[in-house]
């Protein structure tokens, strides 16, 4: 399989990575967790786990996800509180019926709600 490595500040360090993967969502799109009370806005991804491995240990092994698949920074909303959350592809459902998403960074990343979704602000893309 042809692979991939890029830098991340999470990390610290280089990721390997395919240089193919099947992302389910897309930047702008509005997701809920399967597991948690929390939606959010999607602004980044990567196409696995990028994140440190004190992260990654925090998580019962029970429930914790598996490495080798695309994971989401989200701009999340729960009843109460916003914040930016780490999310695996395998704990996330689509939630475009929810309505906009009420998080304080929004506007600095995205333009207009518009169709279920939000449009990435020109000049961030990459």
């Amino acid at each position: 399989m042809n692979r991939a490595s890029f830098y991340s500040p999470q990390a610290g360090r280089v990721i390997e990575a395919p240089r193919r993967t099947r992302a389910r969502f897309a930047i702008g799109d509005i997701v809920r967790h399967k597991e948690h009370d929390f939606r959010g806005v999607i602004f980044d991804i990567d196409p696995v786990f990028a994140n440190s491995e004190e992260w990654y240990e925090s998580i019962p092994l029970e429930i914790r996800p598996r490495r080798e698949q695309p994971f989401y920074h989200l701009l999340a909303e729960a009843e109460d509180s916003s914040y930016v959350a780490y999310v695996s592809q395998q704990n996330l459902l689509a939630d475009c019926e929810g309505g906009p998403v009420d998080h304080p960074s929004l506007a600095n990343i995205f333009e207009d709600y518009h169709g279920g979704r939000y449009q990435l602000r020109r000049g961030l893309a990459h």
